[in-house]
């Protein structure tokens, strides 16, 4: 039996990991919910909810992996006690790695193409409504989004074919590292631009009066739904990397890196982008018209804008790319294991699936544009969004917290001593009791917000989301049903 690929080195783990967890939303999304939250004091609530909920799950992916030395295509089979039918549930990580990666290469895609407009200076000296314009264009044009989206695809499927660690891990080190320092850099730019202490107090200073405009239980929820989506847990993503992990260091320590390298990255682009937009005068929106349209703008009003400007996308583009190629790991490592077949194999098909699958949300935004699945003005990309982020991450760490405290799963006592194999932080054996109720009620909870926050807004809306919701209901209820119809023969 072939051995098992290993990380060969403490510090690749680490920042592939990283890699993986640090995404588009910890730029995007974090700055601007923390400020509109109550900027230090929503920052302190996700922390807590960070290592409440986040933590914990993460630390089932690693120890799952690490066990089990197979990614999610096999995990379960190995892992499970005989005679029950955890590896059934095996699909929902492997849907979960295949819809993500149908709309985020193409944003990857668009991150690259705005690098490359930056450096060629294409968007110097354009108006706010001919940058505008410029966005909008890329999304008429589905030829363009297609072979950015390719050179994504291309790029991080190139990087696994070269293997773990001439590959994946050689290579994220360098991109994790430059993306580091980047930010580094541009934190630094924004901090001498005019006005931008009144951005860091925005940002920074507790503001206790926004927290009770918006809501205390608002507030509270936005920050248990961030700290539940930042680490990338559901779908298998983190998984694989503990599979290629030794024995030395325990696995809650190593997990507590991670999650503090994944919250220095999302506090650091608040530093980035809040005081540049207070700087300029602009509103710091979240999501595409923020990266696309808003910053653009500012960097046209700076002093070396365009240089600025390319930096930033680049930064944007290895925290896109860090993520796809984690994926990409993960789909990668999963057809290894259940077909047995050679990595350059399972790279060759992969390239031509994820590249055919990427397709429906790229002609979302023009050809098939009229097509609005979840409610008016919503695209093909915001139905695969929300089949992952609100469906399959909260649904897949559910069954992998079951699986870790479940006495007819692989049980809480295996799970603790995988977990406190090594030397680091040990997980404490009372947590026994909040990972097997608590937690889990955590993560409904999030779940059913996902739908409210979703759906409730418009009548349609509220008509498909609650449609979807009791057919998932059943779903969820012949889990159950499939999860506790055999007893426990160990523990």
């Amino acid at each position: 039996m072939k051995e098992r690929e290993q990380f060969g080195s403490r510090i690749g783990f680490i920042l592939v990991s990283a890699g993986c967890a640090i995404g588009l939303g910890n730029v995007w999304k974090f700055p601007y919910i923390c400020g509109m939250y109550g900027g230090a004091a929503f920052i302190v609530m996700y922390l807590i909810f960070l290592a409440l909920l986040g933590l914990p799950i993460l630390i089932c992916e690693f120890s799952v992996g690490r066990a089990s030395r197979k990614g999610m295509g096999k995990a379960f089979d190995v892992l499970e006690q005989k005679g029950t039918k955890w590896h059934r549930l095996k699909w929902m990580s492997i849907i979960g790695s295949y819809l993500l990666m149908m709309f985020y290469t193409m944003v990857g895609g668009w991150m690259i193409y705005y690098a490359f407009l930056e450096l060629s200076g294409k968007l110097s000296g354009l108006d706010s409504a001919e940058i505008t314009a410029t966005f909008n264009g890329l999304l008429s044009q589905p030829g363009i989004m297609f072979i950015f989206s390719f050179i994504a695809i291309i790029l991080s499927f190139g990087v696994c074919a070269l293997g773990l660690k001439n590959g994946v891990e050689r290579i994220t080190k360098v991109m994790m590292s430059l993306l580091l320092g980047l930010m580094v850099i541009l934190a630094v730019h924004s901090f001498v631009l005019p006005n931008a202490s009144v951005g860091i107090k925005f940002y920074l200073v507790p503001n206790i009066s926004l927290v009770n405009q918006s809501g205390i239980g608002e507030a509270i929820f936005a920050a248990m739904t961030h700290a539940f989506f930042t680490l990338s847990i559901g779908i298998g993503a983190m998984e694989i990397f503990g599979s290629y992990l030794d024995k030395k260091r325990s696995l809650t320590g190593e997990a507590v890196s991670i999650v503090l390298l994944d919250t220095f990255v999302a506090l650091m682009a608040g530093f980035i982008i809040i005081p540049a937009c207070f700087a300029y005068g602009v509103n710091p929106d979240s999501g595409p018209s923020l990266l696309f349209i808003t910053l653009p703008n500012v960097f046209n009003n700076m002093t070396g804008g365009r240089i600025w400007g390319f930096m930033f996308f680049l930064f944007m583009s290895f925290a896109a790319l860090s993520t796809i190629i984690a994926v990409f790991e993960e789909i990668v490592a999963m057809w290894m294991d259940i077909t047995e077949c050679k990595r350059t194999k399972a790279v060759g098909i992969n390239i031509i699936a994820i590249t055919v699958l990427s397709i429906p949300a790229i002609l979302g935004y023009n050809l098939l544009s009229g097509i609005q699945p979840i409610g008016a003005g919503t695209t093909i990309m915001d139905l695969e969004d929300f089949l992952v982020s609100y469906n399959l991450l909260p649904l897949g760490s559910l069954v992998i917290v079951l699986f870790c405290t479940r006495k007819n799963g692989w049980g809480f006592d295996n799970f603790a001593k995988e977990a406190n194999t090594g030397d680091g932080i040990k997980l404490p054996l009372w947590f026994r009791k909040y990972m097997s109720y608590i937690l889990p009620l955590i993560i409904t909870i999030v779940y059913i917000k996902g739908y409210y926050d979703t759906f409730c807004k418009q009548p349609l809306g509220i008509f498909i989301g609650w449609m979807c919701f009791a057919v998932l209901l059943v779903v969820i209820i012949y889990l159950i049903a499939l999860l506790t119809g055999h007893k426990s023969k160990q523990q």
